[in-house]
């Protein structure tokens, strides 16, 4: 069952006092953040009008087709060109959801009868429904955003081979299991994510970059060898679209420890690297993230994210974290108060070496179904932090920001102040 906070409006700030209280800060941004928080339903007219659309949704994915009598919605554009991924209502379960509107042929979001903004939904990029020489929908193989595209090298982040290792906060791991075992390949087939990339971009306009990112592989003569084998195998394929060795890819994958950075970026040309730590705690890391904390461990972990910077140079080096995961419970933080001291610490440590943080708000779900996220005044005040900390150190937020990936509070705050 459901956790369920009753009479949570009277319980924590209004989006309109965090309006007030954070005077600094776009309004913008903070209802993107409360959206993504509590999730968003559309309205039987809504559901109708983006039924009939070109939108992107999750009836096709890279862990195969999800049936369904409506098109469920994979994103969220705002207004000042900013995204949001996911938020669709589906277990968050603890709050209203916002609810998107039909009003006059467009959509709005609403809440508690206040229309607050128009918002779109993420188009269909004009490869989507075409097909590879082996006859695969491109869409199964490279999915994207608004601004970029994204290439997957596997489906399984193998943290979760051994029972109770995988992440708690993550039911990606879970997909990627679920689709190999209805015989869906773990890694991809890099010809046709190569014809998908090539077919992709004569879209003019319509990418900025391309990620690359892979689940976990741990087996190799040291672990992640394999993976990084494989990213290299992928680039052989793709590298020869763009006939240049000055290829703008962002890397999100493990934590490679140097030799197995230097060996990918003269091999692949990749510019920017990110390995996500995910929870800026020790103790908090060994109990979310198992598997992490059994392979590598926490220090090593931020020790390779740390040594990445002299591969990569300083500003093209960061680490995401799932904000709001550190309230988990039992074992979490027991305050807000305690939490955003402990952690904007913890960021300066890794903003002294080099790297950014970049937080996505945690959207309850996995393992950790039935926690509660932290309150809206507490999101807004670590992405706050977190922009201050990158000015302090001069850790431009261009390296993920809006055009490469467009989840991040912090990042969106920072292209303000730059």
């Amino acid at each position: 069952m459901e956790t369920k906070i009753e009479n949570w409006r009277e319980k924590e700030l209004s989006i309109e006092e965090v309006f007030e209280k954070y005077p600094e800060i776009p309004k913008i941004v903070i209802l993107k953040t409360d959206v993504h928080r509590r999730g968003y339903i559309l309205s039987e007219k809504a559901q109708d009008l983006f039924n009939k659309g070109d939108y992107q949704s999750q009836a096709d994915t890279i862990f195969g087709k999800k049936e369904g009598e409506n098109k469920i919605p994979i994103g969220l554009v705002f207004r000042d060109g900013t995204s949001l991924v996911g938020g669709y209502y589906t277990n968050y379960g603890i709050r209203d959801p916002y609810v998107i509107d039909d009003i006059d042929g467009k959509f709005f979001l609403t809440d508690n009868g206040k229309v607050y903004e128009e918002v779109e939904f993420w188009r269909e990029p004009d490869f989507y429904r075409k097909k590879t020489s082996k006859g695969t929908p491109m869409g199964e193989v490279v999915n994207v955003r608004p601004q970029r595209l994204n290439v997957a090298i596997s489906r399984v982040c193998h943290f979760w081979d051994k029972p109770g290792e995988g992440c708690k906060y993550c039911n990606v791991g879970i997909n990627g299991i679920d689709s190999v075992k209805k015989g869906i390949p773990d890694l991809f087939d890099y010809d046709e994510v190569a014809e998908a990339v090539a077919e992709a971009v004569k879209q003019k306009g319509r990418y900025a970059m391309i990620m690359v990112t892979t689940g976990s592989i741990l087996t190799g003569k040291k672990v992640f060898d394999d993976e990084v084998d494989e990213i290299i195998k992928a680039f052989e394929k793709i590298k020869p679209i763009f006939k240049t060795n000055d290829l703008k890819v962002q890397l999100i994958a493990s934590a490679y420890d140097k030799e197995q950075l230097k060996r990918l970026k003269e091999a692949t040309g990749i510019i920017g690297y990110t390995s996500d730590i995910e929870v800026m705690n020790k103790e908090l890391f060994e109990w979310i993230c198992p598997g992490k904390a059994a392979h590598i461990g926490y220090d090593e972990w931020k020790k390779r994210i740390f040594d990445a910077v002299e591969v990569f140079g300083e500003g093209n080096v960061n680490s995401g974290i799932v904000g709001g995961v550190e309230l988990a419970q039992p074992n979490g933080f027991k305050t807000e108060e305690e939490a955003l001291e402990k952690y904007l610490a913890e960021a300066e440590d890794f903003a002294k070496h080099g790297v950014s943080i970049a937080y996505i708000v945690w959207g309850v779900c996995g393992i950790f179904h039935n926690q509660v996220v932290p309150s809206l005044d507490y999101y807004v005040a670590l992405a706050k932090g977190l922009n201050e900390i990158n000015i302090k150190y001069n850790l431009k937020p261009y390296f993920d920001d809006y055009r490469r990936c467009g989840n991040h509070p912090n990042t969106d705050i920072g292209r303000i102040y730059w």
